[in-house]
């Protein structure tokens, strides 16, 4: 089990109402070992996706804000940074789960060590059609327009887009959806990091760049978890069960 001064690290849950068991996995998370921590870290995708903030009115979502803000009631700080699947994420929902929003990228002192935190699909730059995407849908115009939309038109709009990424995913070679190494090396150098902690390819690992060294967080399932516990003594990897 994590001490109390250590920092948990996860991402990719991709929650959804349709998977009852990796919700149920993760609010066991919640009410066990991340209760001995100091801090989690969640790195993006904790919804499968996310239309707006005015859909904390669902029942489901409504469930997971309160269980993040009784771990937040508990003493542990959590920051949340979006990723691509729930980008829409705003102040609304981060103050009714109690948790803090993170920037992409962010660099932050763990147990003395300059980390760069980032969801990680900025860092997949040899898939050149889903950055084309990436930038239209994060730009602010984009945002706006969506968010005016209705809310039920907006969840038909994202079933539509999650349809054909799943299709054209299907035609991509796996490699180009994974970190470019050079890309990698190039954020640890900008940002002056000598780690780098980040989801969103969904293959949990660490690898040595150079001098720095990158930890690749896993998504989640019914039956697996993937949690980096960050501590003075080390990093490893935990079991959430």
């Amino acid at each position: 089990m994590p001490g109390s001064g250590s920092e948990l690290f996860i991402s990719d849950l991709h929650l959804s109402a349709h998977e009852p068991a990796t919700v149920a996995h993760f609010l066991q998370f919640l009410e066990g070992p991340a209760r001995q921590a100091a801090r989690l870290t969640i790195l993006g995708d904790l919804f499968d996706y996310w239309p707006g903030d005015d859909d904390l009115a669902d029942p489901f979502n409504s469930r997971i804000a309160t269980a993040l803000h009784a771990l937040a009631d508990h003493g542990v700080a959590i920051d949340l940074m979006v990723g691509n699947r729930d980008f829409l994420i705003g102040n609304t929902f981060a103050a009714t789960a109690g948790v803090t929003l993170l920037l992409d990228p962010t660099v932050r002192e763990i147990g003395g060590i300059k980390t760069l935190l980032t969801h990680g699909d900025t860092l997949c730059t040899d898939d050149a059609d889903y950055q084309r995407f990436r930038a239209q849908v994060r730009s602010p115009e984009w945002q706006a327009q969506f968010l005016a939309r209705p809310l039920a038109e907006r969840k038909r709009e994202i079933e539509t887009l999650r349809a054909r990424s799943e299709a054209e995913k299907r035609s991509k070679p796996q490699e180009i959806m994974d970190a470019n190494a050079n890309a990698v090396v190039a954020a640890l150098c900008r940002h002056q990091a000598d780690a780098m902690i980040h989801g969103h390819t969904h293959r949990q690992g660490c690898h040595t760049h150079g001098t720095g060294t990158r930890w690749v967080l896993g998504d989640w399932h019914a039956d697996k978890a993937s949690v980096l516990a960050c501590a003075a003594n080390g990093w490893r990897w935990l079991a959430a069960d």
